[in-house]
C-alpha cells in the first residue's frame, strides 16, 4: 500500500510564553490516504485551523512529525517549505484572499510568480483553471465585479493552478449562501471522484462534513475517537 499523503504523529503546537502560553494542539496523530475526502470538524477554538496550518506548512509544529506528500516538513528549511506549499498544496480560505487590483486570470496565476515550473503558458494554465470552475468568460474581470460564489470559484481555480497533490480548505463555504455553498461542495466531490484529488476540509457545518467520505473530529486540541463521539450523540438523543 502507498504511504499516506499526510501523516502526523504526536504533533503539538502552543502560542504565547510564560503564563500566557496556550497549548492548542496536544499530541495529534492521524493519517490521510491519497484520494481521500476528509472533513476536520470542531468548534471555534478547538484547534482545527491551527492543525490545517501546520499540515500546510503555514506554521510549524513545536513537537512531533508532520509528513506531507513524502516530505518531513520539520526538516525543510523555509525555502523548501515554501516550494512544497507552492507546488504540492492548494489552499482555499473562507475569505477568498483575492487581490482587487488584479484580474481574475491574474489572481489565478499568482502561484507562477513564486515558482519556476510555470514560466511558459502561465495565462493559458490560469484560463484552463478558470474554465474548470465555470468562469472562463470572466477572466478579465476584477474581484469587485464578482459575487461571493464567483470569488470563491476564482480562489478554487487559483488553488488548482499548480495541479497540487492536496487541497486544504478552511471553512470554504463560510461566506457563501446555502445554495452557492452546496455548489462548492459538489465541485469538491467531483474533484475527488473524477481527479482523485485529496481534500481536507475544515468546517463546523454538518452539511459539509456529511458530504465527505470521512470525518475527523477535534476538541480542545485532541482528536475525538469515533466511538466516543457516537456514544455521546446517542446519549444526547
Amino acid at each position: 500500500m502507498p504511504d499516506p499523503i499526510i501523516h502526523l504523529e504526536g504533533v503539538r503546537k502552543s502560542y504565547g510564553v510564560g503564563r500566557a502560553r496556550q497549548e492548542v494542539l496536544r499530541g495529534i496523530s492521524f493519517e490521510i490516504e491519497r484520494g481521500e475526502l476528509v472533513a476536520l470538524v470542531g468548534q471555534s477554538g478547538s484547534g482545527k485551523s491551527t492543525l490545517l496550518n501546520v499540515i500546510g506548512g503555514l506554521d510549524r509544529a513545536d513537537e512531533g512529525t508532520v509528513m506531507v506528500d513524502g516530505q518531513d516538513t520539520g526538516r525543510l528549511d523555509d525555502s523548501a517549505l515554501s516550494r512544497l506549499r507552492n507546488e504540492r498544496i492548494g489552499f482555499i480560505f473562507q475569505s477568498f484572499h483575492l487581490l482587487d487590483h488584479l484580474t481574475c486570470v491574474e489572481n489565478v496565476a499568482l502561484p507562477a510568480m513564486f515558482s519556476s515550473r510555470h514560466a511558459d503558458g502561465t495565462r493559458e494554465r490560469a484560463t484552463e483553471a478558470l474554465a474548470r470552475v465555470g468562469l472562463e468568460g470572466l477572466a478579465d474581470r476584477r474581484p469587485s465585479e464578482l459575487s461571493g460564489g464567483q470569488k470563491q470559484r476564482v480562489a478554487i481555480a487559483r488553488a488548482l493552478f499548480s495541479r497540487p497533490a492536496i487541497l486544504l480548505c478552511d471553512e470554504p463555504t463560510g461566506n457563501l449562501d446555502s445554495e452557492t455553498g452546496r455548489d462548492v461542495i459538489r465541485f469538491f466531490q467531483e474533484l475527488n471522484a473524477k481527479d482523485g484529488a485529496t481534500l481536507l476540509i475544515v468546517t463546523h457545518e454538518e452539511r459539509v462534513s456529511e458530504a465527505c467520505r470521512r470525518v475527523v473530529r477535534i476538541r480542545d486540541g485532541l482528536l475525538v475517537p469515533e466511538k466516543e463521539y457516537h456514544e455521546k450523540r446517542v446519549a444526547e438523543a
